[in-house]
């Protein structure tokens, strides 16, 4: 599995993540390139080579050129990421990072996430870490990612509400439930971007991996002391010993009967942005007869607090139930194929022990967009970069010759067109 380890000897922010992947061989031109697609202005990116203690590491810095005079609501910045011409997957990576930082403030502030005004993380500088991130790690095709405890460092620091001590709050906010280090440096140490970032990306935290190394990258931060002020990644092959990969998750149910059914869809909502790896509703028959519902969420074990908070602040469940379960797994890898609407991402499901494809899923949301663009069925979408996938991974040589009438949506007038579609591998 390819594994990229985040070792954070000196903290982690948002532009020494960057910094570091790019070290790491990711091309410049085609970061500038992708985030010239996002509908923001007034900025210049620039990455030199810099020494810190002796070690060169690369410094990535973003330059405003115009200050801004307004701060940005959450809804801002998914309107930015929507109108963007990034994949769909960094697009819904960034959405639910961005609404990740918007509940730490919130709470620190006592407002709700829609109302926060967002200062140092919703500057521009910022906004282009979190996306620049996401498009190299998509670049080097980024399986798992491992994070090493984070070092906390001790001081005050300057920010839009005036001087706060560090750790900054947002950043404590944000590092509930996972583990993080005593230092002596004075200092920021963890940024809430690279907070942020790393609770958001990483699998688990712990130490290094066993792993075949393939390339090393530094990426440096302003900040000079006695450590070298960098972030270090590390990138390579892991094995799974099981013939399939296999982890540990903890199942929390909770059974309720006295909740207004609308509430669910916000629930569901934010216990996923929250990290639950999977939440669902099956219907029961309660006591005195009721109908209710058992509310299941499937979560990493470092998120069991924090999702189990929601449950029992967002229902009205009393009480929920928690067991830890094994999880057999087929390897995941994201592709893209193209097909005669443009470029989907098609998950594939492998067989760690062989190496063989047997589960081929298109991401529906790339499919949404196609269809909407081009005023075709879903299905049509989907059932093309299907196809073109098992032509490509399981070695399926069938032409593919589908015919459809594409029709007409609210705001596109096709006069009744009718083209054919030939699809060859």
């Amino acid at each position: 599995m390819k594994t990229l380890f985040l070792d954070c000897f000196a903290g982690i922010s948002g532009d020494m993540f960057v910094g570091a992947l790019l070290d790491l061989g990711v091309d410049f031109k085609n970061l500038q390139e992708q985030l010239q697609t996002v509908p923001v202005n007034n900025y210049q990116i620039a990455a030199e080579k810099v020494i810190k203690n002796g070690i060169t590491g690369t410094k990535f810095s973003v330059f405003t050129i115009v200050a801004e005079k307004q701060h940005r609501h959450l809804h801002h910045i998914h309107d930015i990421i929507d109108k963007s011409g990034l994949s769909a997957s960094v697009k819904r990576q960034a959405k639910k990072i961005f609404s990740h930082l918007a509940e730490a403030e919130a709470k620190i502030h006592g407002i709700t996430p829609d109302k926060v005004h967002f200062h140092e993380v919703g500057a521009v500088d910022s906004i282009i870490d979190i996306l620049s991130v996401l498009i190299c790690l998509e670049h080097l095709a980024v399986e798992e990612i491992i994070c090493s405890p984070l070092p906390m460092g001790k001081g005050f620091v300057q920010c839009a509400h005036g001087i706060i001590p560090l750790p900054a709050p947002a950043t404590l906010e944000l590092l509930h439930g996972y583990p993080v280090t005593e230092t002596d440096i004075e200092g920021e140490t963890v940024t809430p971007t690279g907070a942020v970032l790393a609770v958001n990306l990483a699998k688990r935290f712990g130490p290094f991996p066993a792993m075949s190394v393939e390339g090393v990258g530094y990426g440096a931060g302003t900040r000079n002391g006695e450590i070298p002020n960098l972030l270090r990644v590390v990138l390579g092959q892991t094995q799974s010993a099981a013939p399939f990969q296999q982890d540990k998750v903890l199942v929390i149910t909770a059974t309720i009967d006295d909740m207004n059914p609308e509430f669910y869809d916000y629930v569901m909502n934010r216990l996923f942005t929250a990290g639950a790896l999977d939440v669902t509703l099956t219907p029961l028959q309660m006591k005195k007869n009721r109908p209710g519902q058992q509310l299941t969420v499937l979560c990493p074990p470092d998120r069991l607090n924090h999702l189990a908070n929601i449950i029992l602040r967002e229902t009205t469940s009393l009480g929920v139930r928690v067991r830890e379960e094994t999880r057999f797994k087929l390897k995941r890898e994201l592709k893209a194929v193209e097909t005669p609407f443009g470029p989907v991402m098609v998950k594939l499901g492998k067989c760690p022990a062989t190496q063989k494809v047997w589960n081929i899923a298109p991401e529906w949301e790339d499919c949404r967009l196609l269809a909407e663009k081009h005023g075709v069925p879903a299905k049509t979408v989907y059932d093309q970069a299907k196809s073109v996938a098992m032509s490509l991974y399981l070695g399926n040589d069938k032409t593919v010759t589908t015919e459809y009438t594409a029709q007409p949506s609210c705001n596109q007038n096709l006069k009744g067109q009718k083209p054919m579609i030939k699809l060859k591998k």
